[in-house]
Formats: structure tokens, sequence, C-alpha cells
């Protein structure tokens, strides 16, 4: 953990200096900049004070404080870095095409009126984000067309949950309104496809409880998100297994519907692993010894990543999360770049991929995208 912490608090301490070179005004007082710096110094060093409450003195409610302090500042610093990025970049390039005034007290003037317009920017963005964050749960209706599908299972509804991290921002109110929005979509299977905690067991047990209050008809199901390696996985596995719900690491179960047989796998996360070898992400694996006559194969894997193999396997659908949509700006530009299947209904190979934008959010709290924090309900339909 202590290097873990020197890198962040070092490459956060970097960002903000950057920021505070660029945004403090030169025309300020002494006193006046030393305050900004000090204040920028706050904003680095909270980060590592939250962990080091939490993780090493073990005080939950101060640590909580600091952590919504800590992730609330981080999420000020990203937004003005993000948009004095973009300020700097439009600066440079006027330069470079000599649009801007030759006089340098003009210049200086310019550039302290694009600050304010980074710092309104900037206080506009969180205040969206942070109202999307904490509002409800948006229900996300998705049907499915499935070739082949027989017509009993037309009309068979997955709500899907995924992302919810419980942890320092998330407690069990959140969970418990969760819960109760699901139960009251009917479900005939829910999935919960991982990262639902940020913490151990000994710490979040008593939040996520609440869990255990999940139905439907043919139950909930769980796959390992990659939170829950950094959180104790083996620990959490036992944990959801005895709320009830039916935890798939690289395997499956039929279940009947209708007079038809259904597939149900899941893998573990697709980075699993390198922190646990046992739990090697494999679709191949999950789909081994079922029933070549299933009507219906559907996947449970927290990374769209997983898709690929997924299909090479035979699944017709596969139902993911592990992205948020990007959360917030520039994120929801970024994932593209690492995540083939960033968010919502695509198609590859025949088959099917849904990735949930997140029924939580991790970090700062806030949504500053247009993908709301979801609970999806999906159907399937006969193509």
């Amino acid at each position: 953990m202590l290097i873990f912490l020197s890198v962040m608090t070092a490459v956060l301490g970097t960002l903000a200096a950057y920021l505070g070179l660029r945004l403090i005004p030169a025309g300020w007082s002494t006193s006046a900049r030393l305050w900004a710096w000090a204040a920028i110094v706050a904003v680095v060093l909270v980060q590592p004070a939250s962990f080091v409450v939490r993780f090493v003195l073990h005080k939950e409610v101060v640590g909580d404080a600091l952590s919504w302090l800590a992730y609330v500042a981080m999420g000020l610093l990203l937004l003005l870095l993000s948009f004095t990025l973009l300020r700097d970049v439009g600066w440079l390039a006027g330069r470079l095409a000599r649009l801007l005034p030759v006089d340098p007290e003009r210049r200086q003037a310019m550039l302290e009126l694009t600050n304010l317009g980074v710092f309104a920017l900037t206080a506009g963005t969180f205040g969206v984000g942070l109202v999307r964050a904490l509002a409800r749960p948006t229900v996300v209706d998705v049907s499915v067309p499935i070739a082949g599908l027989p017509a009993a299972l037309e009309g068979f509804v997955i709500v899907q949950i995924s992302d919810i991290h419980i942890g320092p921002t998330l407690k069990r109110p959140f969970l418990t309104t969760v819960v109760d929005i699901v139960n009251a979509l009917h479900a005939d299977l829910i999935a919960v496809t991982g990262d639902l905690v940020d913490g151990s067991v000994e710490e979040l047990g008593r939040h996520t409880d609440v869990l255990g209050k999940l139905s439907a008809r043919h139950g909930a199901w769980f796959v390992t998100g990659n939170h829950e390696y950094y959180s104790g996985v083996e620990q959490w596995v036992q944990e959801v297994r005895r709320l009830g719900l039916t935890v798939l690491i690289d395997e499956h179960r039929v279940i009947e519907h209708g007079g038809h047989r259904i597939v149900v796998g899941g893998v573990a996360d697709y980075t699993a692993a390198g922190m646990m070898p046992s739990h090697k992400s494999d679709p191949h694996a999950a789909m081994r010894g079922a029933p070549a006559d299933a009507a219906f194969k559907l996947l449970l894997a927290h990374q769209p990543r997983s898709a690929f193999e997924a299909a090479k396997a035979g699944f017709q659908l596969q139902l993911s999360g592990h992205t948020h949509g990007g959360q917030m700006f520039p994120g929801n530009l970024l994932i593209h770049l690492v995540q083939p299947f960033a968010a919502g209904l695509h198609v590859h190979e025949g088959m099917h991929i849904y990735t949930n934008s997140g029924t939580g959010w991790w970090g700062p709290p806030l949504r500053t995208t247009r993908t709301p924090s979801e609970i999806t309900r999906l159907t399937l339909t006969r193509a």
C-alpha cells in the first residue's frame, strides 16, 4: 500500500502543481497566492490521508468522511485538469496561428479571462454530475432479439445490476434502494455482474447483506469483478453464496423455463488470473459440458473484453459492466481505447453483448456523461 500511496500522491501532486501554475493569477498578492497553493496541497494530501485512516488506523467514520472529501476533491481536480488542458491546447493553437494579442498585458488579461471560463465550466459540470450521480438509478429497458428463440422464451426478463461499489461513499441505504427497484421489476433472472464492493467482508458485510433479499423466478446470479480481487475475493465469494446468490466462476448451470433448457454461464473477471491464478477467465470452460440442445445460452462476464471468446464458445448473449460508460469526461472518450463495447447493446459474430453503465459509481460521486446510474431490464424477443 505504501508504494501505491506514494505513486498516487506523486501523480496527483504533479497534476495539481500544473493547475496551480496555470490558474493562479500572477497579479494576486503573495498572501493570496500562498493560500491558493495551500488549498492545492490540501487537495493532494487528503487522498492518502483517507486511505491511511480507513485501512491503517481502521477509523471507519472518520475515514468515510475523509473519503467523501477526497473523492469530491479528486473530481474537481480532474475536471479542472480536463478543461485547463483543453484551454491550453486552444491557447497554443492560437499562438501558432498568431491569433492572440501581441501586447503582453492584453494577452495576460485574456488568459485570466479564460481561467474564469475554466472555473465556470468546472463548477457547472461538477454540479450537474453530482446531481446525476446521487439520483435514483434509472431502469433502462432493452429488447434483445435472439435468432431461433422458442416462443415459450419470448418475453423472458433478465434484470442486470453491475458496478455497485459499496464502500466508503455508497452504503446499505443505496443498496436497499437498488434491491427494492430490482424486485419490483419481477425478473425471471437477476444478474449481478461484478464490482459489488470496495472493501472487506468484515468492513462491509452489514451493508451488503440486503443483497440476500433479491427475488426472481430463477434466482440471482453473481460473477466477480476486478474490485472483488482487491477486496478479498475468496471471502466475498463465500459471503455472496451465503446470501443465496449463485456464484459462477468459469462454469455454468442449466435452468428450465417453459419446457426449454437455458444455460447460464459465468466467468471470473478478465484480469483475475493475474491476481488469483486459479480464477482464469475462460468462456470456453464456462460452456464445457453444457447441453447442445439448450434453447438459450447466457454468459455473465464483468468486462466486455470477454465477448470475443464468448462468441467462439457459443453464447448468444453476454452481460457485462466495468466501464461505467466512462462515468465522467474525458473517460467517456478514453474508455473506447481499452474496451470494445463501452456501453449499451452491441453484436459480435452473432452474439449480443450488453454493457451496463454501472448501478453505482467509483471514485468521485459524479456522472458527467450521458449514461445514467443504471438498472437494466433486458427482455428476450424472437429475431
